[in-house]
């Protein structure tokens, strides 16, 4: 049987017909997901929920996509939005509820229709977070050049006890110049082999001036790890948590219920291996079992040695795969 394609875009922003199957679509993912991962936001399984949110997106003039059509029924959607900012250039970003279908070849008829336009206007970086436990989703964009870029992952909270050797303890303002200088570790490690991130990284004295301007902000909380028994008690790590609807990564289907966030970890690099991190992300989790959260989440990237082995052994199973493309390599 047939399937056939067309493109949408801002116009059927107000389609109410084009809405409601799109809803439905997206509601079905997520409803299969969460079978997965039941730690997801429920709302999304109502097809309510899921119509106001794309509505929303198709609302965003920088928005096109596609639709599949077989024998009078909708079976698939995909949308993306173009951009041009740092740190992402001339790009594409398909989002957490930007794509559904039930068959990897729908998804690459879908793709292969929206992506000629943006390759013509020039968005040659293309990026589609989809479920991770979505094999038809994966698959078609895998076999569309895609790979494997960054990793979402969700636990249950629970209450940890501090490693032996290592205290953990809540930052204060004297931290401020060791704060600084992991704020750059993170950028720094991942700009380098194999994760050849091109992230901001900032100066020094920006990053000082960052956290004197910030300090004081209790959405945020900000963990240091020193190891007992070192005579100076220097600072050898850090660790950010906070609510995760303050993450711009995890919005939409992609946001876990009343979840606390591990938004950032670093150690300086002569103290690694030395379980540091680890001790960091177990205090972050026990801090989102303390603060009443029902989830805790996290993101990493997959080549990103440390952080892609240690986050999975803390029990973070993942729930979203951002896949890249980068058109004409």
């Amino acid at each position: 049987m047939s399937t056939k394609i067309r493109l949408i875009g801002p116009d059927d922003a107000q389609d109410g017909e084009l809405l409601d199957a799109l809803a439905r679509l997206l509601a079905t993912r997520h409803q299969a997901h969460r079978v997965t991962a039941p730690l997801l936001d429920p709302g999304y399984e109502e097809a309510a929920v899921c119509r106001e949110h794309l509505g929303a997106q198709l609302s965003d003039e920088n928005v096109s996509g596609a639709v599949a059509v077989r024998e009078g029924r909708t079976v698939g959607y995909l949308i993306g939005r173009t951009g041009d900012g740092p740190p992402w250039g001339p790009s594409v970003w398909m989002e957490s509820g930007a794509v559904a279908s039930q068959d990897a070849e729908t998804v690459r008829d879908l793709y292969a229709a929206a992506a000629q336009s943006w390759v013509d206007a020039g968005k040659v970086a293309h990026y589609v977070l989809v479920p991770a436990s979505s094999a038809a989703l994966v698959d078609g964009f895998f076999r569309l050049g895609f790979g494997l870029q960054h990793v979402h992952g969700v636990r249950e909270p629970a209450r940890r006890e501090a490693l032996p050797g290592i205290t953990i303890r809540r930052a204060d303002r004297a931290d401020i110049p060791v704060l600084a200088e992991l704020d750059r570790e993170l950028p720094l490690h991942q700009g380098r082999s194999p994760v050849f991130s091109a992230g901001h990284l900032p100066t020094l004295d920006e990053a000082r001036e960052e956290w004197e301007e910030d300090w004081g902000d209790d959405r945020f909380t900000t963990f240091v790890a020193v190891l007992d028994g070192e005579p100076d008690g220097a600072v050898l790590g850090s660790a950010i948590a906070c609510p995760l609807e303050l993450s711009s990564l995890h919005r939409g289907p992609a946001l876990a219920d009343h979840s606390g966030f591990l938004g950032f970890a670093a150690v300086l690099p002569a103290a690694r291996g030395r379980r540091i991190g680890r001790a960091l992300g177990e205090a972050v989790i026990d801090w989102s079992a303390r603060s009443g959260y029902r989830s805790v989440a996290t993101d990493w990237r997959a080549t990103n040695l440390l952080s892609s082995r240690t986050w999975p052994r803390l029990g973070f199973e993942p729930t979203f795969l951002r896949l890249h493309r980068l058109v004409g390599h």
